[in-house]
């Protein structure tokens, strides 16, 4: 039996955890800041407690889900320990960091899944396997608008930016794979815009433009400034069709205004389905079985990180845009670029 094992106990881990379950792997133990939260989240998920020293154990594979300043460090310790790792959104704060992750896992045979969940959705999938008939785009957008966290630290400079670095990471990895599957090739240049809070550093609303290498450009959307009720969709058009999907919270997909029927969620928690959750871990598992590195690797997750870190640049340039590959200091975090630290 596959066995699992958490490096963090946030929310997410918990939709990790219930994935676990789900796939009936064993969830081996639950490692926390605070061995209170690590307690909690274990009896939850009829786990134990551990400790982070202690991982990665007898797990086959660690689910990184720790704050972002700790990502590199983490991750790096687990792969190199001999566990696979599934390494949790955004990826890291800084190039240097990245290129760490990115280095560690290929000397360990790509054993690290960048934590895009979305790539695994089957709604995002059909999408996917649909965009080349809507013909050459003249639209591409995507969004994920919502409230402002009420947990964790996502505004402190330590978490390393704001609604577009944490939250924001979801829209632009979907507008990647789109047009990357639309024939529109890799981003080339992003321009961006922020807005802030007159309470902390970190921005709550950004819009970005990306500029692929065919000419075309997408827009991409990523607020806390929204809701209550979140909403993540993307628009896909071209001069053959029309693509429109509702990706959260409740998944739809529609081709030239006809509903594409999706499928049914078979556990008690949809959206460990219906939002990729528990096929982004077997997926994993599948790929360190067969030795080859899984879907969003490390690599992806670094294109990721550099394209919001040239966003940021972006900002902090009135919305100049900025051509990639990043050519920025490789020890500045999102929100130190905006802010010229």
């Amino acid at each position: 039996m596959t066995k699992v094992a958490l490096h963090g106990a946030g929310m997410i881990s918990m939709v990790h955890a219930a994935s676990v379950k789900f796939l009936g792997y064993e969830l081996t133990g639950v490692a926390s800041r605070t061995s209170a939260r690590a307690e909690k989240v274990a009896s939850m998920f009829d786990s134990r407690a551990t400790t982070y020293e202690a991982l990665p154990e007898d797990a086959d594979i660690v689910v990184v889900s720790t704050p972002p300043n700790r990502h590199m460090a983490d991750a790096v310790r687990m792969v190199n320990a001999g566990a696979a790792v599934l390494l949790e959104k955004p990826m890291c704060r800084t190039m240097y960091e990245a290129d760490c992750i990115v280095d560690n896992a290929a000397a360990h045979g790509g054993r690290l899944a960048y934590g895009e969940n979305l790539a695994h959705a089957p709604v995002i999938q059909m999408m996917l396997g649909l965009a080349p008939r809507v013909g050459r785009l003249t639209n591409l957008e995507v969004r994920a608008l919502q409230g402002l966290p009420n947990w964790g630290a996502f505004t402190s400079d330590d978490w390393g930016g704001g609604a577009l670095f944490d939250l924001g990471v979801h829209p632009l990895a979907v507008a990647m794979m789109l047009a990357a599957a639309s024939g529109e090739g890799p981003v080339v240049a992003v321009s961006c815009t922020l807005r802030g809070s007159d309470h902390h550093r970190s921005d709550e609303h950004a819009e970005v433009q990306l500029q692929f290498g065919s000419g075309f450009t997408a827009k991409v959307v990523s607020s806390w400034q929204a809701g209550p009720e979140p909403m993540w969709d993307a628009q896909l058009a071209g001069h053959s069709g029309v693509l429109r999907a509702e990706i959260f919270p409740s998944p739809t997909l529609e081709h030239n205004g006809t509903p594409v029927q999706l499928p049914a969620p078979t556990g008690a928690m949809p959206l460990l389905e219906q939002l990729g959750f528990a096929a982004q871990l077997e997926a994993l598992v599948e790929a360190v079985r067969a030795r080859r590195e899984p879907l969003m690797n490390a690599a992806f997750g670094r294109e990721v990180l550099q394209i919001v870190l040239t966003a940021y640049t972006s900002a902090g340039r009135q919305g100049a845009r900025v051509p990639l590959p990043y050519a920025g200091a490789i020890d500045r975090t999102p929100l130190q670029l905006w802010h010229g630290d």
